[in-house]
């Protein structure tokens, strides 16, 4: 028998074949999963088989008409009492999927609300730092416009200054300096 054995193991096995791989029997998850995936490679054109979402259990269905209701008379046979355990199991079951159903969608119902509830603070946070954003603007262009009239209006005053007497460019020297002499602002807004 051994010599029979032997002979079955040396034949030669047609190349891509099932016979031309040797068996090898993964001993840790890893080398399976590393063998699995030689599998996969050999042959990269085939699809790799991905197994179906396994489909929760469900109770089945009560019926709608019940054949053998239990009575509550005495002297029940024996075999009642085994239907009767029967009935209660599923029953209990039953009203546990319920219980477990009911639980995931009030966790799912939760997670939406605060999903819900972060989306709005965030909207609110948006909204505050956007109109935050707009008032800057609003003083940068107050600025501007203010720094423009008085360049206007310095330009203006050089060409009246200009054909003016000497005298009134004193009076604007003199209030020159007075301004100078006032104590400058800490801070200015708008500036970098």
């Amino acid at each position: 028998m051994a010599v029979h054995t032997t002979q079955k193991n040396n034949k030669t096995a047609k190349p891509g074949g099932k016979g031309s791989q040797p068996l090898i029997i993964a001993k840790t998850p890893a080398e399976e999963q590393r063998l699995k995936l030689e599998r996969l490679m050999r042959n990269p054109d085939k699809l790799a088989p991905i197994p179906d979402r396994q489909r929760e259990w469900t109770p089945r269905a009560p019926p709608e008409f019940v054949r053998d209701v239990m009575g509550s008379s005495a002297g029940a046979g024996s075999g009642e009492f085994h239907v009767y355990r029967h009935l209660r199991r599923r029953e209990y079951q039953r009203q546990d999927f319920l219980d477990k159903m009911a639980e995931v969608q009030n966790k799912e119902q939760d997670y939406l609300d605060k999903v819900e509830e972060n989306k709005r603070a965030a909207e609110e946070r948006t909204a505050k730092r956007r109109k935050k954003r707009e008032k800057m603007k609003q003083k940068k262009l107050m600025v501007k416009k203010t720094k423009l009239e008085a360049k206007n209006k310095k330009d203006d005053t050089d060409d009246k200054s200009s054909s003016s007497s000497e005298g009134e460019e004193e009076e604007e020297e003199e209030e020159r300096e007075a301004d100078d002499d006032a104590e400058a602002p800490s801070f200015i807004m708008g500036k970098k």
